[in-house]
């Protein structure tokens, strides 16, 4: 019985890819399922398993690409800034930034929910660069969420929260160190100030959440000038880096 067994396991052959039943579907269908999945780690490993599923993992409809060395921009859903992708996208779209080299982000305004991906295996592969003189890298006033990316602003400050849910995860921000750290911070939240927000964009339960995110330089980490404070603190303490974990939300 155990050689009948172990017979049985030896002449079962592992599936090609277009004997699977989930091929038989049509690229519509594949599409519609590929976009339930979060764009970091699972449907950029869609992208991994054939020619055909990396075709439609990387299709327009399911997310923009910033690539600063694209030759044919005429490709639909390519772009060579992060400024001209954030204007023609979507409310829903996700963006993923290509990594290598530095990307210029200088307060570009971000007013429709957007996703922000690094395309990296690691956030510090993808780096967007604050320009001197901004006061911010990106600024938000609509719920957004930045993965796998590096932020680093010279002076002023990475991320700008004037409104919406702002989600950060597996990033690294970094801010000038000495002698002029007092004069950046790394997030700088206004929600709930007195400051006016478009009607058309101001949303309610305004927050920022940081998980798993490398915290460089600055005067300090965070930094409110609305009603929103800092909560629900964690730190882990790695060999070279500090990774944080925290909320800015209402005061319970």
């Amino acid at each position: 019985m155990e050689e009948q067994g172990r017979q049985k396991k030896k002449d079962k052959k592992p599936l090609s890819p277009s004997s699977c039943p989930i091929n038989n579907l049509d690229d519509g269908c594949l599409m519609h399922i590929f976009n339930f999945l979060s764009p970091i780690p699972d449907r950029y490993n869609t992208a991994l398993v054939c020619h055909r599923w990396c075709h439609l993992a990387c299709h327009p409809r399911l997310w923009l690409r910033v690539e600063q060395s694209a030759k044919d921009l005429s490709e639909p859903g390519v772009f060579p800034s992060i400024e001209k992708a954030v204007s023609a996208a979507r409310p829903g779209d996700t963006i993923l930034i290509a990594a290598g080299g530095r990307h210029l982000a200088s307060n570009i305004q971000i007013n429709k929910p957007l996703c922000l991906i690094g395309g990296g295996e690691l956030p510090d592969e993808t780096t967007l660069l604050c320009s001197r003189g901004s006061d911010s890298a990106l600024e938000f006033i609509s719920t957004c969420k930045l993965a796998n990316l590096t932020v680093k602003a010279e002076l002023g400050c990475c991320l700008l929260h004037r409104s919406g849910r702002l989600t950060i995860d597996s990033c690294i921000l970094q801010c000038e160190e000495n002698p002029l750290d007092y004069l950046s911070c790394p997030i700088i939240s206004t929600a709930g100030g007195n400051e006016a927000v478009s009607s058309a964009v101001k949303t309610k339960g305004d927050r920022v959440s940081v998980s798993q995110t490398r915290i460089e330089g600055g005067a300090k980490a965070v930094l409110t000038n609305g009603d929103l404070t800092l909560q629900q603190v964690r730190v882990i303490y790695a060999r070279t880096f500090v990774y944080f974990w925290f909320d800015v939300d209402s005061q319970l």
